[in-house]
């Protein structure tokens, strides 16, 4: 019998999740590692991944693994939110009203702001000078 298997896509700035939900025990595996290998001692890490999971109590009903690349500790860890909460109404479509109320569906829109030609950044200027 082959085993259940549910995927979502997330994506957060330059970050790109791609992640499997199991049933399972409850363990995150990120890039072949357990998750606090990968991302470290970080609390908030923590709280972002586990969101769509506390939000619709399945903590320990899934294992979840999940590929990651792009972006940094935080971008990673909205991108990994992101796809779990797709992965979950995959698995059971009963769930999106509870994460669609948490804001969990949305793609965060906000990216890195490119550098314009003629300034120093994307905003910030080169010193004017009037005489």
């Amino acid at each position: 019998m082959a085993m259940e298997q549910y995927y979502g896509t997330g994506r957060r700035k330059t970050s790109t999740a791609r992640v499997y939900l199991r049933p399972g025990k409850g363990r995150i595996i990120v890039n072949g590692d357990v998750w606090e290998k990968h991302f470290g001692d970080r609390p908030l890490v923590e709280q972002i991944i586990k969101t769509p999971l506390r939000e619709t109590h399945t903590v320990t009903k899934y294992d979840v693994v999940v590929n990651v690349q792009g972006g940094g500790v935080v971008g990673q860890a909205g991108a990994i939110r992101h796809g779990i909460s797709r992965a979950l109404i995959a698995a059971n479509p009963a769930l999106r009203p509870a994460l669609k109320k948490a804001g969990l569906l949305t793609r965060d829109p906000r990216m890195k702001e490119r550098k314009k030609y003629g300034q120093k950044g994307a905003r910030k200027r080169f010193q004017f000078s009037k005489r």
